[in-house]
Parts: C-alpha cells; structure tokens; sequence
C-alpha cells in the first residue's frame, strides 16, 4: 500500500547514513566456484558475491560491496528472487567493504545460487547478485 511504501521509504530515510564497514581479508589459496556482480533491485548496490572453496569449506565473500543501509537487513540464498524458498545466512554484516559468511556443508548452492539481500520487515529484496 501507498502507506507501507511511504513508512519503509522513511526506515530506510532514517538508516541511509549509517555506514557500517568491514575489511574481511580473501582466505589464501581457496577455488574461486562462482561469482555474480551484484544489482540493484530497491537500491543501488555496488560490488561482487564470490563463493569460493577453502580446505573442503564453503564461503560467500562480498567484495568491494556498497550499498545504503536499511532496516534489519539479512542476507538470503535463494533460489530465485523472492523469500518463498530461501537459506537465511543472517545479518548484513556491512554496507561497505569485503566480508564473509561461512556456509553450512549442507546448503545446496547450486539451487541456491542467488544471493539476497533483503529488508525482513518489509519484504523488499535492495539487490541480488546471481551466482555462476
């Protein structure tokens, strides 16, 4: 509705400033899997998702990532670009920099190969990148 609209674009007004930056260092000789450039959905978004492999371990880095932040921001696997079907990896740990989630052995990236992140009270995805 035109009054949720208006109550997340406000949420969102309030957080766009809040800068949150990390500088996680790329783990040294891991196999880079599959990578995707991220994209704007709700928001403009700078940056790359990497899943790479590092002694039989998966782990999703966003590199030189950029985008405003927003209210309880998650960061979703997905297996397309809605919250039907979907790994949930947690907090959005920055809107600026280099960071990484270590992945469960379990999570099947190829059928979830769409990396999301998505504003949980509102429902909105602010940008994907599509792994491959």
């Amino acid at each position: 509705t035109d009054e949720e609209k208006a109550e997340f674009e406000a949420a969102v007004d309030a957080m766009s400033d809040d800068v949150m930056e990390m500088s996680d260092t790329m783990p040294g000789a891991a196999t880079l899997l599959a990578q995707g450039d991220f994209k704007p959905r709700a928001h403009e978004v700078e940056g790359k998702a990497i899943l790479i492999e590092k002694d039989s371990k998966k782990i999703l880095r966003f590199e030189d990532f950029d985008t405003i932040n927003g209210p309880n921001l998650h960061v979703y696997l997905s297996s397309d670009l809605g919250d039907d079907d979907f790994v949930d990896l947690g907090k959005l740990k920055a809107t600026k920099g280099n960071f990484n989630y270590d992945l469960d052995s379990s999570i099947d990236t190829n059928k979830y190969n769409k990396v999301l992140v998505w504003c949980v009270p509102f429902g909105v995805l602010f940008s994907y990148a599509q792994l491959g």
